[in-house]
């Protein structure tokens, strides 16, 4: 069963008030939905808050979400923002009478089109992620090293203690790897629109 469908089913079971399916649908976008609630509140705590207002709305009222309107991912980032923004605005220090200006009106609008590149953008990440996990604990560590610690291959020949040629070994087979994992899920995601 592909994710939209076993999405459509997880909503169908919550609106019978299955806390199973719940949990499931929680394990399923709880790392998303704090990461892209984390990018708007920027506050660990305020994120959380977040995340747990979406999914007991979620609960409470789970016939809010219509299928035929789109993907519940998209869905679910949407409310994720609104419900970010609201919070940022009861935080907000301003006086009650005072109004916000047009500048600030402006950052706060919601523009389906940023949501949703924001949301293409967040499962991209996590697909590369799920793929990186994939890969061999060698392939990972230099991976890691190179993309997301900025060393040279030749830095971590030396911190790994292996040879360079090593390095670039399993730097090739990751990437090729990668390619194939992520080419497969971008096919999988265009058959699903």
């Amino acid at each position: 069963m592909n994710e939209v469908a076993d999405d459509v089913q997880l909503m169908q079971q919550i609106r019978q008030k299955d806390p199973d399916a719940l949990e499931k649908l929680y394990d399923r976008y709880e790392q998303m939905v704090y990461s892209f609630a984390y990018r708007i509140v920027k506050d660990s705590m305020a994120a959380e808050e977040v995340m747990q207002e979406l999914f007991m709305r979620i609960w409470k009222n789970p016939e809010q979400y219509d299928s035929a309107k789109g993907k519940l991912s998209t869905w679910m980032f949407t409310v994720t923002r609104n419900i970010a923004i609201d919070q940022l605005r009861k935080k907000s220090t301003r006086p009650p009478q005072q109004s916000a200006d047009a500048e600030e009106l402006q950052q706060l609008r919601d523009t389906g089109a940023m949501t949703e590149d924001m949301v293409e953008m967040l499962l991209a990440g996590e697909q590369v992620r799920e793929a990186l996990q994939e890969l061999s604990r060698d392939q990972q560590q230099v991976m890691d090293l190179i993309y997301y610690q900025g060393l040279t291959q030749q830095e971590v020949a030396y911190h790994v203690a292996v040879p360079l040629g090593t390095v670039k070994s399993r730097v090739r087979l990751a990437m090729r790897q990668l390619q194939k994992r992520l080419i497969h899920w971008g096919r999988r995601d265009q058959a699903h629109d």
